[in-house]
C-alpha cells in the first residue's frame, strides 16, 4: 500500500537535465556550508554492519534489516538503516575532541518503509556527530546548534537559486521551536502529522523538540529507538514547502544519551539485554564521548530546494508499477 498525492496542476519547474545539475548543485554547497558551520570533518561510512552487533540503527524497533549471509567470510551481515550508533563509536576511534565533529554520506535500505511523496525504500542522508562538553548537554546548545542548520539551509536555497532563477520557494532561515507536549495541547484532536502541518504551514520551519517519550494523551508523536537520542533533547526540523503544502521533515536529531538517559529509556522499552554489546557498554563506562548528531536528508533537501513533488524526481529507486504509471499520466517522471 502507498500513499501518492500530484498536486494539480503540477509541471516541474527543472528539466531532467536541469535537475541533475541543481542536485549536484544543492548538495556541494550545502555539505560544505554544513561542515563549516558544525566543524565537520568528511569520513568513509560503511554500507554494511555485523548482524547482531548491536552498531545498526533500530529505528522504531519493529522494521526489518535488510540480512545477507557471506559466503566467503561467514557470518551474517546487515545493510545499514542509518549510523547513529557507528558515529559515536567513529569519533572516539579516530579521537575527535569536544567541538569537532564528522559527516559522511550515509546510503541505506529501509525495506518496510512505506514509499509515498516523500518516502523511499532508498535512503540518503548525511549523518553527523561531534563530540560535546557534559555543560553542552541543554537544550539550549541543541537550539543553537539547529539554528546553524537552518541557516545552512537557506544559504544553499539562495546559491542553487542564483544559478537556476525559475525556483520561486523561500526557506525561511528563522526557526519556531516547540516542543511535542506542547504541540499536543494546541491540537489536541488532530494527529501527530496534522499537528505538523498546522505549525510548520504557520512558521514555515519548525523544531519540534522532546520526540520518544509518551505525551499526556498516552500517545507518542513520532517512535525514536531507546539508544542514540535523549528524549528530552533531540526533535525534528521541519520547513514547509510550497509545490506540496505540506510540512516536510528534513532533519531528526538530537543530543545523545548518557549513561543515566540510556538506562532509563532502556529500561521504559524493555531493551535492557542491549547492555550487552560494546557500543552501550561504551556509554554505560564512558569510554564513549558525550555528542549530538542527525542525519539531514540528501534527496529531502533536494525536493524541497528544487520544488518537487516526488522523492523519485530526485533520486533513482524501486516504485511500485501503478505510482510510476499515475505519475506518468500526470507529467511527473521519476528517475
Amino acid at each position: 500500500m502507498y500513499d501518492l498525492f500530484i498536486p494539480e496542476g503540477y509541471t516541474s519547474v527543472l528539466d531532467l537535465r536541469n535537475t541533475q545539475r541543481a542536485i549536484k548543485l544543492c548538495k556541494d554547497v550545502f555539505e560544505r556550508r554544513l561542515a563549516k558551520v558544525l566543524n565537520l570533518e568528511r569520513v568513509t561510512a560503511p554500507l554494511m554492519v555485523w548482524g547482531n552487533s548491536g552498531i545498526n540503527d533500530d529505528l522504531n524497533g519493529v522494521e526489518r534489516k535488510v540480512e545477507f549471509d557471506l559466503k566467503e567470510i561467514g557470518g551474517s551481515a546487515e545493510v545499514v538503516q542509518s549510523l547513529a550508533k557507528w558515529k559515536r563509536m567513529a569519533l572516539h576511534r579516530f579521537g575527535f575532541k569536544p567541538g569537532e565533529g564528522l559527516y559522511t554520506d550515509m546510503n541505506a535500505i529501509r525495506r518496510d518503509d512505506n514509499v509515498d511523496n516523500l518516502h523511499s525504500l532508498f535512503v540518503d542522508q548525511w549523518d553527523w556527530e561531534k563530540v560535546i562538553l557534559p555543560e553542552q548537554r541543554t537544550i539550549e546548545f541543541l537550539e543553537a546548534t539547529v539554528k546553524k542548520i537552518a541557516h545552512a539551509i537557506y544559504l544553499a536555497q539562495e546559491l542553487v537559486k542564483a544559478d537556476f532563477p525559475k525556483l520561486t520557494q523561500n526557506i525561511s532561515p528563522n526557526v519556531f521551536f516547540i516542543s511535542a507536549q506542547e504541540l499536543e495541547d494546541m491540537y489536541p484532536d488532530k494527529t501527530p502529522k496534522e499537528r505538523e502541518n498546522a505549525i510548520v504551514k504557520e512558521h514555515k520551519t519548525v523544531f519540534i523538540e522532546q520526540i520518544g517519550g509518551v505525551l499526556k494523551s498516552g500517545q507518542k508523536h513520532d517512535g525514536r529507538a531507546s539508544d542514540y537520542d535523549d528524549w528530552s533533547l533531540n526533535g525534528d526540523l521541519l520547513v514547509w514547502s510550497e509545490a506540496l503544502s505540506m510540512a516536510i521533515e528534513v532533519s531528526s536529531m538530537g543530543i545523545r544519551v548518557d549513561a543515566a538517559a540510556l538506562e532509563k529509556q532502556l529500561k521504559e522499552c524493555g531493551n535492557e539485554d542491549r547492555l550487552q554489546f560494546d557500543y552501550h557498554k561504551g556509554i554505560m563506562d564512558g569510554t564513549l564521548p558525550l555528542t549530538i548528531g542527525g542525519g539531514i536528508g540528501q534527496s529531502r533537501l533536494c525536493l524541497l530546494i528544487l520544488e518537487k513533488a516526488h522523492i523519485g524526481e530526485v533520486q533513482s529507486s524501486i516504485w511500485p508499477e501503478e505510482m510510476i504509471s499515475r505519475c506518468s499520466e500526470k507529467n511527473l517522471i521519476l528517475l
